[in-house]
């Protein structure tokens, strides 16, 4: 059986950050993450089970996979069966940091909630036997042509390079999580485009038993490249997405000429900010484009979790899980 490859060690100053960061999260959700939701994480990861439960008359929104066949034909009315979670619930992560989120302009950097994100499912999740594990994508190593010569320059100090994706495999224990978010932490940010759908579309090999498949990224990538392996995903496994922005993503500041650098091909571009309808244009442009991953989202079944670096990311994800909940009780999760 072959070993999974791991990423090479970061440098000594982004390692120290990285426990650094991952040690505050980890308090935060530890202290915070528990008392605000009571011990009570139904709502955030659904994990439905497999082992039948009672039936019940179906209700608008409800999952036609779960129609109980013998009962509606029994009583002429639509019944869907209820299962029980699993005792073991097995998730796995497609964790993307690609160089666009190694950015932020508020409390946190992008690729902090991307692992704020993991540390919170992993502590949820990781409980009773269940395992957790992981696939993280960086960029591929190689910019572009057309690339800035102090990006190229960026890409070829950064040797050795390391793999584009790394696979963790999932595995039970609370020790075993604690190294799996460690390994995530030190993971190096790498120069050049990642392939956001092949990262999704490894979670559906091998194929595994029904699950929780959760996918943390900024979904920058057109949306055509990752909305079809959601979709794949989501036929087998409870999905969900998390999605990562930062403000300056969503509209632009009056700060005069503003140069703006790709992260992920180096290209750079000046932008006049002082033109308010240049800002209009790009806040207009950014609504429709975080619009149709949600749409892209919604239409893949995927439960659709946003943080922004820069609100409060423990709250916003308590009031998903109330969302969650309170979507469940009416018949619909999504």
């Amino acid at each position: 059986m072959s070993q999974p490859v791991g990423s090479p060690p970061a440098p000594l100053d982004e390692a120290a950050r990285a426990e650094a960061v991952l040690a505050r999260l980890q308090l935060l959700v530890t202290r915070k993450l528990d008392g605000l939701l009571q011990g009570d994480y139904v709502g955030l990861l659904p994990g439905p089970g497999t082992e039948a439960g009672e039936s019940r008359e179906y209700r608008p929104g409800d999952d036609v996979r779960r129609m109980d066949w013998p009962v509606t034909a029994r009583t002429t009315l639509p019944h869907v069966r209820r299962t029980v979670a699993d005792r073991e619930l097995e998730t796995w992560m497609a964790i993307d940091l690609s160089a666009s989120l190694d950015f932020g302009t508020a409390k946190w950097l992008k690729k902090d909630l991307v692992i704020a994100a993991a540390t919170a499912i992993t502590h949820l999740t990781a409980r009773g036997g269940n395992r957790v594990g992981a696939v993280v994508g960086t960029g591929c190593a190689v910019p572009e042509k057309g690339s800035s010569v102090f990006f190229r320059k960026r890409a070829a100090a950064a040797e050795p390079p390391g793999p584009s994706v790394v696979r963790m495999p999932a595995r039970p224990g609370r020790k075993e999580a604690q190294g799996l978010l460690r390994a995530i932490a030190r993971t190096r940010v790498q120069p050049g485009r990642a392939d956001l759908g092949e990262l999704i579309d490894m979670l559906n090999r091998p194929p595994r038993r029904r699950g929780v498949a959760v996918v943390i990224s900024d979904f920058l990538a057109p949306v055509e490249s990752w909305s079809r392996p959601v979709r794949k995903l989501g036929v087998r496994h409870d999905v969900l997405a998390v999605e990562v922005v930062d403000p300056r993503e969503l509209e632009l500041p009056d700060v005069g000429v503003l140069t703006l650098a790709d992260p992920e091909t180096g290209a750079l571009h000046e932008v006049q900010t002082a033109d308010a309808r240049l800002r209009e244009r790009y806040a207009a442009a950014a609504g429709e484009q975080r619009a149709a991953i949600a749409r892209a989202l919604r239409a893949a079944g995927a439960s659709h979790l946003r943080l922004r670096t820069d609100t409060d990311w423990l709250l916003d994800m308590v009031r998903f899980v109330a969302a969650q909940r309170h979507a469940r009780t009416r018949g619909t999760t999504r």
